[in-house]
Order: C-alpha cells, then structure tokens, then sequence
C-alpha cells in the first residue's frame, strides 16, 4: 500500500449551483519556485499540492484531501508495477486576459474517466467528485496557472492500483490522484505543421481491447512505433486499424481530421479502438454548426493517398488536449510522401484553432457551456 502524507482539516469551498463540496487542504510549507512562462515545457514542472483519494473494499472513495505535492512510496509488489492497472485523463485550465482561470469541458472529461475505470475493472468515482476535486485544487494552486498566450495549467487526474500482491486479477485498494503543471506548447513546432508517419508494421488497438480507454499500456505500447518514426524524422505516427492494417485510427496522441474537396472526414467511435477526444467533440461540434458536411467513418489509408494525388486532399489535422489542434503538412506511408496544403495551416484548421483558443481564454462566446470558471481574478488582485 502507497504511504499517503497526513492532512489538517483546513477546507477549501466550492460554490456551484448544483452542489457544494468541501475538501481539507494541508499547504505546504516549502512553496516551490514558478518558472516564467518563457520557459515552461510540457509535463516536466509540478505545483505545490495534489489531491489524493484512496479505495477500499467495504469503504469505498473515502478519505478526499489536497496536500503538498510528495512522492508516493509503493511496495515492490504493488501491482500497479506488473499489470498496469492504472488509467488517467487530461485536461488544462487557462488564464484570460481578464484574469478569470477557466477549465475546458471538465465535466466531460470527468465522465471518460470513469469510462476509462469501467475498461479496467476500477471502481468509478461521483463524476461530481472528480470535477470539483479538480477545481479545488486549481483554486488552491491559482498562482501556478500561466499568464502568457499559448500557456496553460495541464491536469492529470489518474487512478492506479495500490494493493500488493502478485496475480492477475484487479486490485481491491486504489488511490485517485490529480497533480498540475504549467506547459507551454506541447510540440517544440508549436502551430506550425507537423509531419506523421502512417504505420502498417506496428498496431496501437484491435477492436474488443482498450483502445478506447485512457490507460498506461496504450502508451507503452505506442513508444517502440514512435521512436522509428522520429527515426525517420516524423513527429508523430499515423495509426492503422489492426486487422486489415488500412483504416485510419488515430494519431499518436491526437484524433484524426482531414478535409476531402468540401467533406470533413473523421474515424468513427464506433469501432472501440478510439480514445473519444474531448477536443475531438468539440471540433464536430463547431463545424457542424457551421453548416459544413461532416462525416465519421471509416477511411482508408488507400482513400487519403488517392485524394491527395487528384489534389482533393484540401487539409489534415490533429486534435487533442495536450496540442488542442495541430495541422499535418506531411503523411508518410511506405516510402511515399505527400505535401498537404503546400506544407501550411488550412483555413479550415486556423479557423478551428482560433475558435477553440478563443473559447478556453474568454475572448470568444462560451455558447456551449463548455468552461467553467474557478477563479475570477488572481489571488494577487482580490487580495
């Protein structure tokens, strides 16, 4: 079992319309130092405090506190570390110009989580909990948020496996943890486009695994492809469904979109071999309301390749929260190469990025309900 740091009951209290939850809150008593926003690279800088939560059979989710950021200390035979069961999710907070921190679609991504848990037999937890769990500890760790555009406050809520024992079988202790970290761009390319590699030799999922879930072995999974593509000078890989090795899946760590003449093709869910994008929703969502002819299907590999050489193949583009939209100049595929869009953004995928940034900053109409503000103006301000 994972040593947990104790707590006092200092709360943190979260008004909301709907409910109100309070948490004890342990500060600590060696705040860390920030780096500037200039400096800030993806997950490698964490804030002050973590909320943690623990499982147990007969008890439940018990026990939800915030506390200073510390290592977990784990037995040897804690079977986390021999069969991954362990699942997370991400999602970011952004500072606007106004001040106000808001969080992208938490509620959603609350919801996968515990998609994610039901994949890998782990107790789901009160969606409700996992979002105001979440905000709390933003609210605490507010000074953490980034200010400079393009920046944003990365949130890992992650769920792990804690008993010891060895065996297959699923855990009966878990513990449910979120840290924070301030990011800059996710790809050192940052807007400008990337180049994928599309693999037929390497499978992320098959349809009845975990494709769909948010959990460790996915990425493990993932690397061996990853490296030989970099190898090859790729930024990301391009993966293929794993039976007939030809349909589009998704990429790295990020959906799949392209534009064919005036469609709008994207993978569908349906196959269970997708992580269903929060991002992903949004963009549908967005462009359908924008009238334009949007379609979730199977695409072959074959399709993308013969559009581009009639000069159809208009744009493709990544969605995600780590990169929220990522333009692809560049598809390999068995030692072809095609330039898409002569190697620019797409009007189309500007027009989403701008319109998706705009929302998770303030400055553009949150129609969609989809951010939630959890501090109005910086601690600094009000104090």
């Amino acid at each position: 079992m994972a040593a947990i740091p104790a707590y006092r009951a200092v709360s943190v209290l979260l008004p909301r319309s709907s409910r109100l939850m309070s948490f004890p809150v342990t500060r600590t008593t060696s705040p860390k130092q920030r780096p500037h926003d200039d400096d800030l690279r993806f997950g490698r800088t964490f804030s002050d405090h973590m909320f943690i939560m623990n499982y147990d059979e007969g008890q439940g989710w018990h026990d939800p506190r915030i506390v200073p950021y510390a290592p977990f200390t784990f037995d040897p035979a804690c079977c986390v570390l021999h069969y991954a069961q362990s699942v997370f999710d991400g999602l970011k907070a952004f500072r606007g110009a106004d001040g106000a921190v808001r969080i992208f679609r938490p509620s959603r991504h609350a919801e996968r989580l515990n998609q994610s848990c039901e994949k890998l037999c782990i107790p789901q937890l009160d969606p409700a909990l996992i979002e105001e769990s979440i905000a709390a500890l933003v609210q605490v760790d507010q000074d953490w948020v980034p200010g400079k555009a393009g920046t944003s406050l990365y949130i890992r809520p992650t769920v792990i496996a804690s008993e010891t024992f060895l065996g297959v079988h699923p855990s009966h202790s878990y513990i449910y943890f979120v840290i924070l970290s301030p990011v800059g761009a996710y790809y050192a390319e940052g807007l400008n486009p990337v180049k994928i590699l599309a693999t037929d030799t390497h499978v992320r999922a098959v349809q009845g695994g975990l494709g769909a879930a948010k959990t460790a072995g996915n990425y493990a999974a993932s690397l061996q492809a990853a490296r030989d593509a970099q190898a090859e000078g790729y930024t990301q890989v391009l993966w293929l469904d794993g039976v007939h090795r030809e349909y589009l899946d998704e990429v790295g760590t990020m959906n799949i979109m392209l534009r064919i003449g005036n469609e709008v093709i994207t993978p569908p869910l349906s196959s269970g071999t997708i992580l269903a994008g929060v991002t992903r929703d949004s963009v549908l969502t967005l462009m359908r309301e924008w009238g334009m002819t949007v379609n979730e299907r199977p695409i072959s590999i074959h399709e993308v390749m013969a559009a581009a050489e009639r000069g159809d193949l208009a744009e493709m583009w990544g969605t995600g929260t780590a990169a929220v939209i990522s333009p692809i100049g560049e598809l390999g595929y068995r030692g072809q190469k095609i330039i898409i869009n002569r190697g620019k953004i797409g009007d189309l995928t500007q027009k989403l990025y701008d319109t998706i940034i705009g929302i998770q900053y303030g400055t553009l109409a949150d129609t969609h309900g989809w951010t939630r503000i959890v501090v109005k103006e910086p601690a600094s301000a009000a104090a």
